[in-house]
């Protein structure tokens, strides 16, 4: 069975580009490479759901933490069996976010690092014990700063009208809460081991042999 490993991070941190980096060197090593992204927006009725919710469109449901935190974990739910079997037909599979995001930001909506919470616990027993969700082997922080991602994100946005800045995008208040969990679960070994990426001068990432071994 091939390995689970995550890259996760903020919104405009670089996970699409180290994604694909990675896919390129494990290929050109020759070992076979499946990645997913998370949501799958356009692919899951759950995702888009909670995207709508995101941007306004489904009345006070953005206000809840666990309700958008369940729609989340029903996505994944829903792509347990191509997770499994990605993993037993490849090398790797690699993902661009997983069940630490969810842990991350709904966290940081209820006050972040600084006010005790058992949601990431809560996030675990929901989405690995009870709806079955693979946990993974090994999971990639990002660890780009909030003003960069932030401006990517907004980059982004003025680029494509389709990649509008969501509510949790455009809170960033939010991002710095999320930004400081994220690292809080890393330090805990949060669902798996951690490697944390500092990005080099240009905002990109250099791979370590931790990661690419």
């Amino acid at each position: 069975m091939g390995r689970l490993i995550v890259i996760e991070g903020l919104d405009g941190s670089g996970k699409r580009t180290l994604t694909q980096a990675l896919a390129a060197r494990w290929q050109a090593d020759g070992r076979t490479v499946a990645t997913l992204a998370f949501p799958r927006y356009g692919l899951d009725v759950h995702a888009d759901l909670v995207q709508d919710a995101l941007y306004g469109r489904l009345g006070d449901l953005s206000d809840s933490i666990y309700g958008p935190a369940v729609l989340f974990a029903l996505d994944r739910r829903a792509a347990a069996g191509q997770i499994r079997d990605l993993r037993q037909a490849h090398d790797v599979l690699l993902l661009d976010r997983y069940v630490t995001s969810n842990a991350a930001y709904g966290s940081a909506r209820l006050g972040g690092p600084d006010r005790p919470t058992d949601f990431p616990a809560w996030v675990r027993a929901l989405e690995i014990d009870r709806f079955g969700v693979p946990a993974p082997d090994h999971q990639i922080l990002l660890a780009t700063s909030v003003e960069l991602a932030g401006q990517r994100a907004r980059n982004r946005a003025d680029q494509d009208q389709d990649r509008a800045l969501d509510r949790f995008e455009a809170d960033d208040g939010l991002q710095r809460r999320t930004a400081a969990m994220y690292r809080r679960l890393a330090e805990q070994d949060y669902l798996s081991p951690w490697t944390v990426l500092t990005p080099d001068s240009d905002g990109s990432f250099s791979l370590p042999a931790a990661v690419v071994g």
